[in-house]
């Protein structure tokens, strides 16, 4: 996990509204709701965390889901 977020996300999380930021903060895992609870990360720092994260899996889904398009357009 990164420990610190890039300037992108953290202007991301700086725009989002409290309830916006509310429903990240419920989609944080275990890991990085700690470090945030033991205050080694302010609270924009975890929602750029977690933002960062959630693009980086979404990429890898739509790569995944590209291939199996192509290779059900072959067959």
């Amino acid at each position: 996990m990164k420990k610190i977020p890039s300037e992108k996300y953290l202007a991301k999380a700086a725009l989002l509204t409290k309830k916006e930021s509310e429903y990240v903060y419920s989609r944080m895992g275990k890991k990085l709701g700690r470090r945030l609870d033991d205050d080694k990360l302010i609270p924009i720092e975890a929602l750029a965390i977690q933002l960062e994260i959630e693009d980086d899996n979404l990429k890898e889904w739509r790569k995944r889901f590209a291939e199996i398009k192509a290779q059900q357009n072959k067959a």
